[in-house]
Parts: C-alpha cells; sequence; structure tokens
C-alpha cells in the first residue's frame, strides 16, 4: 500500500463526507509525487475528451451511454479536467495497488494539457469534438495547441474521435498515421447557412493553404467543407446526421430517429459524437439514445433555477461559445432580463478582448428588456454593449449577489451567462434564493 495513495483517499473521502470535494486531494498527491498519475493501472476502455467547446457535455453523454450498455465507468463529471482533477479521480476509483475499479475511464482533458499526460492514460479511444480560438493569454494561439495533440498522436495506435465538420480537428487524421480514425458529420438542415460572419479560424486547407470551400455552415467555422485541389475534408463519416427535425427535437443517423437532449445545433454535434464512440465501442446506439432523451444539463450548461420565474444559467468563455448561447436565448419565447458576469481572474483569462469579437448585437431585440452587468469587469461588459445601441437597456450592478437579487425582483423570466470563474458563485447564490422562496 503507497502511504501517498491512501493520503490522497482519505483526504478525499473526507472532503466528499463535507459535501466540498473538488480537486485539493489531487493537488496533494502531484505535490508529494509529479509522477502519480502515472502509476495508475488503466481498465480496458480509456476514453479522452478534449476540444474547446463542449468536452463535459460530451464527456458525460459518452460516459452515461457506456454506463446504460452494463459497464462499470468512472469519469471527471464536473469538468475537472487539469491534471489535479484527473488525479482525483483516479485516486479516488482505485484500489490500493493504484488498479481502477471499472470497466472504463471517461475522461475530460483540458486541450492545452493532454500532451503532458497523453501516455500516462493509457487512451484506447481520443475524442476531439472542436477546437475554437479560445483565451490567447491562457491558451495561446490554437495552432500550437493543434501542434501538440498532433505530436502525441503521430504514434498513437488506437481509436480517435475527430469532428468531421471542422477542419481544425480533421486535420489530426493526417499526422496520426497509426490510429483508426472515425469522424461523425451534420447534414444541412433549416439553421444552416451558405455564408458566415461569425468567427471563421478554418479557412485554409491545412495541407496546400488554398482557401477552403463550404457548402454550408452550421455555425463558426464548423460545417461541411473540401479542398478543390488535394480533397481534403472529402469524409465518408462513421455517423452522419440526417433530417434534423427542431419541432419535436429528433435527428436521424441511418434512418432511425434519435432524441435531442436539447434544442441546438451544438447539441446534435454532442449526440454524434458519443454515438460515434458508441460503434466504436461495439455497444447499443440504443443505449446512447435512452440516455439523450432522459440527459439534464447541470454545472451551468442550461441549468434553470427556480426564482419567482425561471432563471437559466450558461457558461461562455469564448466568441463562439458566447455566440451560440445567445442564439439560444433569443430563441426562446417571450420577454427576458439577461444577466452577464465577466471576470478576469487566472482560469477565465486576463484578456477580455474576446467580447469584442461575439456578436452581442443579436440582444438587440425587443424581447430582452434589460442587460445587467456585473463581475470583476461589469464596465467593459456594459462598454461593449453600449456599441451595440443597448445603453438603454444596460444595468450595472458588480456585486453578483445583488445583480441576482435585482433579477430576482424583476420578475420576470431571465438568462444568466457568466466566465468560468463566476460560474459556481453565481449558482450557489441562485440556489441560495430558489431555496428561500
Amino acid at each position: 500500500m503507497d502511504i501517498r495513495l491512501k493520503i490522497v483517499q482519505c483526504a478525499h473521502t473526507i472532503l466528499s463526507k463535507a459535501g466540498r470535494g473538488g480537486s485539493f486531494p489531487g493537488e496533494i498527491a502531484l505535490r508529494m509525487d509529479p509522477h502519480f498519475i502515472e502509476k495508475f493501472k488503466m481498465p480496458k476502455i480509456v476514453v479522452l475528451v478534449t476540444g474547446t467547446n463542449g468536452k463535459t457535455t460530451t464527456s458525460n453523454l459518452i460516459a452515461e451511454s457506456i454506463r446504460k450498455a452494463g459497464l462499470k465507468v468512472i469519469n471527471n463529471r464536473r469538468g475537472d479536467n487539469l491534471n489535479v482533477g484527473i488525479a482525483t479521480l483516479l485516486a479516488s476509483n482505485a484500489d490500493s495497488h493504484f488498479r481502477i475499479q471499472a470497466d472504463a475511464a471517461v475522461i475530460e482533458v483540458d486541450e492545452l494539457t493532454l500532451y503532458r499526460q497523453f501516455k500516462n492514460l493509457h487512451p484506447t479511444h481520443l475524442v476531439v469534438n472542436n477546437f475554437f480560438r479560445d483565451q490567447l493569454d491562457r491558451a495561446g494561439e490554437m495552432e500550437t495547441i493543434i501542434r501538440k495533440i498532433q505530436e502525441v498522436t503521430q504514434d498513437f495506435e488506437g481509436d480517435i474521435i475527430l469532428n468531421g465538420d471542422d477542419p481544425n480537428t480533421l486535420r489530426i487524421a493526417d499526422s496520426a498515421k497509426k490510429a483508426k480514425i472515425h469522424t461523425f458529420s451534420v447534414d444541412q438542415n433549416e439553421t444552416s447557412t451558405r455564408t458566415t460572419n461569425e468567427a471563421s479560424e478554418g479557412k485554409f486547407c491545412p495541407r496546400c493553404g488554398k482557401p477552403l470551400k463550404y457548402a454550408y455552415y452550421q455555425y463558426s467555422h464548423i460545417g461541411r467543407f473540401f479542398c478543390e485541389n488535394d480533397g481534403f475534408g472529402m469524409i465518408h463519416p462513421d455517423i452522419e446526421v440526417t433530417a434534423i427535425d427542431y419541432k419535436n427535437q429528433t435527428f436521424t443517423v441511418n434512418g432511425k430517429k434519435y432524441h435531442s437532449f436539447i434544442n441546438t445545433i451544438y447539441a446534435i454535434y454532442n449526440c454524434a459524437c458519443t454515438l460515434t464512440v458508441m460503434k466504436t465501442l461495439s455497444l447499443s446506439c440504443d443505449c446512447a439514445n435512452a440516455v439523450f432523451q432522459t440527459f439534464v444539463l447541470k454545472e451551468g450548461r442550461n441549468e434553470v433555477y427556480q426564482l419567482k420565474q425561471p432563471c437559466v444559467i450558461n457558461l461562455v468563455k469564448n466568441p463562439t461559445g458566447a455566440n451560440e448561447v445567445m442564439k439560444y436565448i433569443i430563441a426562446q419565447p417571450g420577454e427576458k432580463n439577461i444577466c452577464i458576469f465577466l471576470n478576469d481572474n487566472d482560469q477565465d483569462g486576463h484578456d477580455i478582448s474576446w467580447i469584442w469579437d461575439a456578436h452581442f448585437e443579436r440582444l438587440n431585440v425587443p424581447e430582452v428588456k434589460h442587460i445587467v452587468c456585473s463581475g470583476s469587469r461589469a464596465y467593459d461588459m456594459a462598454l461593449r454593449l453600449k456599441y451595440e445601441g443597448l445603453e438603454d437597456r444596460i444595468v450595472v450592478i458588480e456585486d453578483s449577489e445583488k445583480a441576482i437579487a435585482w433579477l430576482n425582483d424583476a420578475n420576470l423570466a431571465s438568462h444568466v451567462i457568466a466566465t468560468y470563474t463566476a460560474l459556481h458563485p453565481t449558482r450557489a447564490i441562485l440556489k441560495k434564493v430558489s431555496e428561500s422562496l
């Protein structure tokens, strides 16, 4: 019995009983032993999930689907995807000899740190759902992240599941020559467009550098693309979604109807990714469909709190995520108030210039009555909204508790948009207010 493992497991047990949990046990472990993670004997199935947006939702869908198929699964369901969170997950699910007590592990891994732990986690499957420009001061250029992932996968002999509608993820297939490549794609539907005015990082072919041609866009640079010069992007996806029915919240794959857990295009991509993983594991896609029908987003992903009127909270951290959340908000019927919490702490990224790339003009519709700006950069957010002609609807309340109290007193359906370090404190306030009513 390794005494360091015992200490970490005891710390996790004590914190869990106190209702705190978190990644502190993993922090202790890595301070005592920087090689702690590589000591674990992983199960036969190890699925790593990475990318820019949607990692937590996708990894949870995959884990629940595999669990539904009868396997014992561990996963970092709250999205603790840095090394300390992964160390906590492994330690809390291992016996005294570092053997993971499960049939499968589904682990969300931050795209910035994947290259550090890839070999230590002994993956059998790697899922890459998308790449967007993120917080530049924390993440650096997207190109650097992609190249690091290409480096660690060039000798990988397992299964790689890629979003075939994202040129930034599909390029990994060119360098991972030894891996088995699987792709998923979503067909044109009523929300697709021929052109886009959103940030589009995937404009050029990674093979020859010539402009990519798009048949249609789903959002940002996600869509059906190809290179006329070398054929990059011409794929035969393992899973291809067709016939999206937003009215009935269904989509079709190979003639079979599936339920979408939320009526958005990015949710469809999450489902398509999950179905691809199930197919590579030779597990029934019916298990995934059962999960889609009951899956409830939590931890700030379209999470609903019952104030005097319903309040929905969403995490945002980059222009693409913000654009998709705003599309969802505007699509909801009726009048509404919005509260935006903008922080600039280490985990948020100190550079908040991304708000100028997001399309906040979408909020300039009659149904949006007021927009409360809160957080450490509340006035920066207010200035951004002023440039979209929303100055008569802006309310600045830096204090988060007072901001939520304002929403509650307004007695109108509301939406909260929060950056990373604002998310959990705001959820705690919403929970407290909702329980007091």
